[in-house]
């Protein structure tokens, strides 16, 4: 049961301009922290949710945070510009 605390920026702010949508050059990974905390299936539908999201509101800002519902954990994502990468990541990755 994940909850989404979509981000600390106003969504018309010029850092809302990152969309989650992996690319050849923009891989999507997973440190093995968070896939062993959160499992394949959840990262992927909480990555499903950003693309959602950054669709609705014309781009997000680059570190989104889900954390469960008693906020006791956090699954962040984080994109990198130009040719980086989507990560889901633990904060404890960080």
């Amino acid at each position: 049961d994940q909850a989404v605390r979509w981000q600390e920026v106003p969504h018309k702010a010029k850092a809302s301009c990152y969309f989650f949508s992996p690319t050849e050059n923009k891989p999507f990974v997973a440190t093995r922290a968070a896939l062993e905390q959160f499992g394949e299936m959840t990262i992927v539908v909480c990555l499903k949710e950003l693309q959602a999201e950054a669709r609705k509101h014309d781009g997000l800002d680059y570190l989104q945070v889900f954390e469960s519902s008693d906020k006791m954990k956090q699954l962040w994502f984080i994109e990198d510009d130009d040719d980086g990468a989507i990560t889901a990541l633990l904060p404890s990755d960080y």
